[in-house]
């Protein structure tokens, strides 16, 4: 199964040049399972490294060209193994701010991004580039969704929805 998503996913960023100058890909990920250690901003948990290394060997062979995470521990810890994977250096950005959003697809059009969120932005990351509000937040216990969206721009997107790493409880209808 995990090879069969490599496939998917890798199919997914190796289309012809023309397509790929015209589509930007997307792939938006929650946090990995945070260390429950009280703090405001906790790093996390080895359930967490887990999915952090399932996330990395599954996209490790994919043409990354950037990725990008919210300026969080737990978020950084879950895109950091596939970033020294792929030689890549993490770069911040706000979720809420449509802005960087913008500039996200703008500087990387036509390429490959992955995106670290919450379980409150991420799918609003989806939501923005779709154009309509469709998915609601994740559940709190939810972790193993991967949203590829291929945008032409915003408002002009597909969203494929897949799972990765240990399973979690179902979050959100798909």
């Amino acid at each position: 199964m995990k090879k069969s998503i490599i496939i998917f996913v890798l199919a997914l960023t190796s289309v012809s040049a023309w397509a790929q100058s015209q589509v930007t890909t997307l792939i938006l990920v929650r946090h990995a399972e945070r260390q429950e250690d009280g703090s405001k901003d906790p790093g996390i948990s080895s359930a967490g490294e887990e999915r952090a290394a399932a996330l990395a060997q599954l996209l490790g062979a994919a043409d990354i060209d950037a990725i990008y995470s919210t300026a969080f521990k737990r978020t950084r810890n879950t895109v950091q193994p596939l970033a020294a994977k792929k030689g890549l250096t993490l770069m911040d950005y706000n979720p809420m701010s449509g802005e960087d959003l913008d500039n996200i697809l703008s500087k990387h059009k036509g390429k490959t991004v992955v995106v670290c969120g919450h379980s409150n932005t991420t799918p609003q990351v989806a939501n923005y580039f779709l154009g309509e509000k469709k998915y609601p937040d994740f559940k709190d216990s939810d972790y193993d969704n991967l949203l590829i969206l291929s945008v032409i721009e915003k408002g002009n997107a597909t969203l494929t929805w897949l799972n990765y790493g240990a399973p979690t409880v179902a979050g959100m209808e798909k």
